[in-house]
């Protein structure tokens, strides 16, 4: 870890801001107890990934042109979601794509964000923050994360070194839950089908917790998990991380 105290502007993200509050939570225990020191601007609000992907880009641009201003100042920005974190890094500079100077402002932002586990493994260069948590655990690989951001490690190096876990991996554990943001409210059977695949690979893997770094896949799973009554909970990695169990 640096010898400095780092300073980070926490993204929350909508989902985890209007679903998942504990999840941004602990992710400021654990990056405090790191001695990072996590700022939150209120300011901050969607990154424009919903309109973009229905192909609504004037309007993406438009949020994506006021984040860049609400972020303009920070050092890092921790972000708590995959999916947020490649909009930003990989999709802003293609909005403003015939906008040079904003698009390098895109350009030097998405240099500075780093989704959580990304952050903790290739910044902070740490693996064991101190957690505790006495069950079995399967990680659930989200898309965006890591098929556009090649993150695939650095979450599974944190959960193996959080004491008394023990991580189990699911078969197929790439394949898509069936979240896919719109892609969930317009398929909607596919997606059921699709998450329904996902519990039944971490049920047969003997799994007692599934655990993302996406809050949409989180809730997606877990609605299903609870119309079908299932015993499996869901996590997100931050409050894993945030976990202490004697």
């Amino acid at each position: 870890m640096p010898k400095e105290a780092l300073r980070v502007q926490l993204f929350v993200t909508c989902l985890a801001d209007q679903f998942f509050p504990d999840a941004a939570e602990c992710a400021v225990r654990v990056l405090r107890r790191l001695g990072v020191e996590v700022a939150f601007d209120p300011r901050q609000t969607c990154c424009g990934q919903p309109a973009f992907n229905s192909g609504y880009r004037e309007q993406a641009r438009e949020v994506a042109e006021y984040m860049l201003d609400v972020f303009s100042g920070s050092d890092y920005v921790v972000s708590l979601a995959g999916s947020c974190s490649t909009m930003i890094r990989v999709f802003y500079p293609e909005l403003f794509a015939n906008d040079p100077a904003r698009c390098d402002r895109a350009t030097r932002l998405a240099r500075r964000l780093y989704e959580f586990s990304e952050f903790l493994v290739k910044i902070l260069g740490i693996e064991n923050v101190g957690a505790s948590f006495h069950h079995r655990v399967a990680y659930h690989d989200s898309c965006h994360l890591l098929r556009e951001l090649g993150v695939a490690d650095e979450p599974r190096k944190l959960i193996r070194a959080v004491h008394g876990l023990e991580l189990v991996e699911m078969d197929d554990h790439q394949l898509c839950c069936g979240f896919g943001g719109t892609f969930s409210v317009k398929f909607p059977e596919v997606s059921a089908a699709m998450g329904e695949d996902k519990l039944n690979a971490a049920a047969q893997a003997g799994a007692e917790y599934l655990v993302a770094c996406d809050s949409g896949c989180l809730m997606h799973l877990a609605g299903l998990i609870h119309r079908k009554g299932l015993p499996l909970k869901t996590l997100h990695l931050a409050q894993l991380l945030a976990a202490e169990e004697s």
